[in-house]
């Protein structure tokens, strides 16, 4: 059930940290896990219309937007972390994920995932390069970097 449920996550981001979070468990699952995933099938029953749209005509401008939190995990004390970019209106690409160590501060946390967002947007930046696509606009969060080339 949960490969599933990863599977339909490349269209159905609402429900990626859900499913991430079950997936944690796959080793030693218990009752309430499996009621959670059932919980998770009968959202996706009630909502087959939410998905992600692309529209043909949308501008290239590239957002990137994060979020950390301190210590949210009660089990670890680990810190989740989530990024997504954005290419106009057009969610391209997003992650969630628990931090490998452990963050003394929601400061240290926030930088621990800004490093990953930034090296996840300049790859990007260069792969629309190589495919002869100029950027006007790229922004980080709340900093705006301009770039005209």
């Amino acid at each position: 059930m949960i490969g599933s449920l990863l599977y339909l996550t490349a269209n159905r981001p609402d429900i990626l940290f859900s499913v991430c979070l079950c997936a944690r468990f796959q080793a030693c699952p218990k009752e309430s896990h499996l009621h959670a995933v059932k919980r998770i099938f009968k959202y996706l029953a009630y909502t087959p219309s939410l998905g992600l749209w692309y529209p043909r005509k949308s501008s290239f401008d590239l957002h990137t937007y994060s979020d950390a939190d301190f210590g949210g995990y009660k089990v670890d004390r680990k810190s989740t972390c989530g990024t997504c970019q954005f290419l106009g209106n057009m969610l391209i690409s997003w992650f969630s994920k628990k931090q490998n160590s452990v963050s003394l501060s929601t400061t240290k946390a926030e930088y621990i995932i800004a490093g990953s967002y930034c090296a996840q947007i300049m790859w990007m930046k260069q792969q629309l390069l190589d495919y002869v696509l100029t950027l006007k606009k790229c922004q980080l969060g709340v900093i705006t970097l301009v770039q005209y080339v």
